[in-house]
């Protein structure tokens, strides 16, 4: 199975009923979670009991992405405590956010702790990270395997190096918390849903992510549209795009 499944959607805080940030991608079953917001981690479980997964990303410290890591190191530590620590690899500040909601068990002490930078491989993928605009240092990612492409920006203003991501994905993954008319403040730390689209050309697919709370997503997708030639999709969770 090659796939990305959804766990959440909302940037912030989650809307009742929805998740922040998370996605499982999954090829050939290797399991890889990219962030893991606000209330992902119960939708993580439901597809990988025990937490039973391959690698965990984390883009940023910012806890709608990396909160529910914590959550997963209870349920590894309790659950699968001769389980060998799954790989996290992870933008700076993270571990500290980690330690801060819970020293015991030292996140350290579950995960195998990579700077994710550095990350060439993880499994069957082939990692690209570039450094997106943010408030905190964000990593966008592309993983690539035979047959298959993903990229997922984390949060990210507009910035040119979207294109380094996008280009020759199957998938582009992005923030488009904004609806609208383009914000004239600099500098820009999240992204309208043309801005996404502009950034996603170069690869076949569009999904929009990270809405703020409470906004029309069909307006988002609209919006997209008008600037890219692919296939647009809204972020919802369950949801599952094959690869």
């Amino acid at each position: 199975m090659r796939s990305l499944t959804v766990l959440g959607s909302c940037g912030a805080w989650p809307e009742a009923g929805r998740a922040c940030a998370g996605f499982l991608l999954e090829y050939d079953g290797f399991r890889v979670v990219l962030d893991l917001g606000y209330a992902a981690l119960p939708r993580l479980l439901e597809h990988c009991p025990k937490g039973a997964v391959d690698a965990v990303v984390v883009t940023h410290q910012h806890p709608d992405h990396c909160v529910d890591v914590s959550g997963l190191a209870r349920v590894r530590y309790y659950e699968a405590p001769d389980a060998p620590p799954i790989p996290l690899h992870c933008a700076p500040g993270v571990l500290d956010v980690l330690r801060a909601l819970e020293p015991h068990p030292d996140p350290a002490d579950v995960f195998a702790v990579h700077d994710l930078a550095s990350t060439k491989r993880i499994g069957p993928f082939d990692v690209l990270t570039v450094e997106l605009p943010h408030y905190k240092t964000n990593l966008g990612v592309r993983l690539s395997a035979p047959g298959v492409s993903v990229a997922y920006t984390g949060d990210s203003g507009p910035s040119p190096d979207l294109a380094r991501l996008a280009a020759g994905t199957d998938l582009f993954v992005s923030d488009a918390t904004l609806q609208g008319p383009v914000p004239q403040t600099q500098p820009r730390y999240v992204m309208t849903a043309t801005e996404a689209a502009e950034g996603a050309r170069g690869a076949s697919r569009l999904l929009l992510t990270h809405f703020w709370p409470g906004s029309d997503r069909s307006v988002s997708v609209a919006e997209a549209k008008r600037a890219f030639a692919g296939e647009v999709i809204a972020a919802e969770e369950g949801l599952t795009l094959q690869l």
